[in-house]
């Protein structure tokens, strides 16, 4: 079914669009024109969660080749929506801070943290088995607070899906880690998480699956310091920006020239 609301008059046809957050517990729905740009869009949203620091964030949606596609804000929404059945954004990190204590404002680092949940539980966020437990148990210590045995009977760790292949024997693990952090509030956990995630390689990173030259798997990524690869958790390879040359395809070869790597 199109969400397209059409008037009389075709300058003033409304379009309505959903928004969804990070937490995915609420939606929002918010109407524009044929020529309100992209950036009107993102400010309503911001405003409505209350966000100053938007340089990190976008609006994000997927075509109908299943592609994802961050909103241009210099662009016509409906130019870049339409031709959809379903016009649905979601919002999310954009660019990913080098250092998330920096940043100014407490509803920000939030905001960051909810993404960082997300991507530890998509597998966005890869890190060693130990890391992984840690970072759920902070998760955990923010959501509930203190481990108490009478509120939290065997199997609490169930209702909170963190890691991207839960099993009951990590749960039992972040149960134990849970209890290490009596007495940590919920700012004082989310920081933690923070601190945690942004030392980790796969810290910003989309992986997309590749073959090298040896048709072995790997995944690479880019962030704020260049492209990588990896393989499971592991960085392998560095190619930092001022080392990168030239990036190019040649049929379904990505190449890169640079001067010198990790």
């Amino acid at each position: 079914m199109s969400l397209f609301k059409r008037s009389k008059s075709d300058t003033l046809t409304e379009y309505t669009c959903s928004i969804r957050f990070l937490d995915d517990t609420e939606s929002i729905q918010l109407t524009f024109k044929k020529d309100t740009l992209g950036q009107w869009l993102f400010d309503r949203v911001c405003e409505k969660l209350n966000l100053v620091e938007k340089d990190y964030f976008g609006l994000r949606y997927v075509d109908a080749e299943n592609q994802r596609h961050w909103l241009d804000p210099l662009k016509t929404v409906y130019k870049q929506l339409k031709g959809l059945s379903k016009m649905v954004l979601c919002f999310r990190v954009k660019f990913y801070p080098e250092d998330p204590m920096k940043l100014h404002e407490e509803i920000t680092r939030y905001y960051l943290f909810l993404q960082l949940r997300r991507d530890l539980h998509h597998g966005r966020l890869l890190c060693p088995h130990d890391e992984s437990i840690q970072l759920a148990a902070y998760i955990i210590q923010s959501e509930v607070g203190d481990y108490d045995p009478q509120d939290h009977p065997v199997g609490y760790v169930t209702n909170f899906k963190m890691l991207p292949k839960q099993t009951p024997k990590h749960e039992e693990k972040i149960m134990e880690a849970h209890k290490a952090l009596c007495g940590e509030v919920p700012s004082e956990c989310e920081a933690n998480f923070l601190k945690k995630a942004a030392s980790m390689d796969t810290y910003g990173v989309d992986p997309h699956q590749v073959k090298d030259q040896k048709g072995d798997p790997l995944y690479l990524g880019v962030t704020h310091l260049g492209i990588m690869t990896f393989r499971g958790s592991r960085r392998t390879q560095l190619f930092k920006w001022n080392q990168i040359r030239r990036i190019a395809y040649e049929g379904k070869m990505f190449i890169i020239n640079h001067t010198n790597s990790e």
